[in-house]
């Protein structure tokens, strides 16, 4: 098996599985093992895709349970090693074909998932079937969180839905009431939305001293949007503000933060104009995320403005 073929979350979801094996006194590593590791792993697509589709997680969760209990269990001499079963290795070694059909460099979570979905013969797979997870539906889910991202290196997970993990959608909070009204900032907000409605030069910095309410003038642009007291231009726009710290936090390896901040991008760039992307505290993003020999955030974001 190449295992450097596979994502970090890939190589994590095999090694749970061979855990709950030998934790669960199972001789065998089995299909139903893997995809309790992939359901229960933080941060991992396939929850979300399931979600997507309307099928609870935590629903699969329990059935794969019934399964495991199901599967026999042995002690004494020899009972703490558990090895890969006959249908799990056929699911390991097929998810690289599935891969390199989805055009990907990388065995991920997904395609672990989709290659036992395609099998059809285990018991894992006819309980998935059963709750309503097919191959299409799942593709289809998929397609939406993935977009036209490829798996190109060993943290794919980390580029997926990317402002949904690094950003706050401030028009979504201004809806739902858990933003305060703004006042007395009506003329900063006025020429904010100028500026905005610009077809060139639409970038408005914020510049004043800690604590006069810079951040409070985006969440009242935010409020404005959704009570529609804005130009044509910006009507249905949402504000949505990136968190330096979370996109910055964990990551350890070289190029990981650049990686993020593209993703970040790509994003606001797919969806056409539909986001106003308001960076808070933005001085902290020169030198933010440089080593040495690699680019700073700030000089990522020039291209982009």
């Amino acid at each position: 098996m190449q295992f450097d073929k596979f994502t970090i979350k890939s190589q994590e979801a095999i090694q749970a599985a061979q855990l709950l094996a030998q934790n669960n006194h199972n001789q065998e590593i089995g299909i139903a093992h893997l995809v309790k590791a992939i359901l229960e792993q933080p941060e991992g697509v396939v929850v979300p895709v399931l979600q997507k589709m309307g099928v609870d997680p935590s629903m699969v969760l329990m059935e794969t349970d019934k399964l495991i209990k199901n599967i026999p269990q042995v002690s004494g001499g020899g009972a703490g090693q558990a090895y890969l079963s006959n249908e799990l290795r056929k699911i390991i070694d097929n998810s690289l074909s599935t891969a390199s059909q989805m055009q990907d460099d990388f065995v991920s979570q997904e395609h672990l998932f989709l290659t036992i979905l395609q099998d059809g013969n285990s018991a894992c797979a006819k309980m998935l079937k059963q709750m309503g997870i097919d191959e299409k539906a799942f593709l289809n889910a998929l397609t939406t969180i993935r977009g036209n991202q490829r798996v190109t290196d060993q943290y794919p997970e980390e580029k997926y839905q990317a402002l949904e993990k690094y950003a706050r959608n401030l028009t979504d909070d201004a809806r739902q009431g858990k933003l305060d009204p703004v006042i007395g900032r009506d003329e900063e907000i006025r020429r904010i939305i100028q500026v905005l409605s610009r077809r060139t030069k639409n970038n408005p910095i914020l510049i004043g001293e800690p604590g006069v309410g810079k951040t409070a003038i985006a969440e009242g642009l935010a409020l404005r949007i959704v009570n529609g007291d804005i130009p044509a231009t910006l009507e249905g726009k949402q504000v949505v503000s990136l968190d330096l710290g979370s996109l910055i936090a964990g990551a350890k390896y070289r190029g990981e933060f650049e990686d993020r901040l593209k993703a970040v991008l790509k994003e606001v760039e797919k969806r056409a104009g539909e986001i106003i992307l308001f960076i808070d505290e933005i001085h902290t993003l020169v030198g933010a995320g440089a080593a040495e020999g690699s680019m700073d955030a700030s000089n990522m974001l020039k291209p982009a403005l």
